[in-house]
């Protein structure tokens, strides 16, 4: 279950979202993840898997479904790897924070979702 805060976030959003649990990882399913300009797809569904430790300890990685490249069709570094769960098939972005990057009982999915959103504008290839 989701702390009071993130499923607030979540739905101040506007974002279509679902929880299950998968391996014992939290999992949140975000539908039609809107994606900035220069990705060869508009959106795409994104998922969150969160340790049972969360939120004192940090999320790590996250999964499209489908995969995205650039418009021009590039690669982004650190996506060729493709995972299944949930009965799909995910393209991870292997994205690791620093340890001092996550502040256990002050960070939450709305600074997670912060930094995905920074790394999606940034395209790196």
């Amino acid at each position: 279950m989701l702390p009071v805060d993130d499923e607030r976030f979540l739905q101040e959003r506007g974002l279509k979202y679902a929880t299950t649990t998968d391996a014992n990882m939290l999992c949140i399913s975000v539908t039609a993840y809107p994606l900035p300009e220069g990705y060869d797809h508009v959106e795409a569904d994104l998922l969150i898997r969160l340790n049972p430790g969360y939120p004192d300890m940090q999320p790590d990685m996250w999964w499209f479904d489908p995969g995205i490249k650039l418009a021009d069709g590039r690669t982004i570094r650190a996506t060729d790897e493709t995972q299944s769960f949930l009965g799909r098939n995910w393209q991870r972005w292997s994205r690791h924070l620093n340890t001092d990057d996550w502040r256990p009982g002050s960070d939450t999915l709305e600074t997670y979702f912060a930094l995905i959103d920074q790394e999606l504008l940034r395209k790196t290839i």
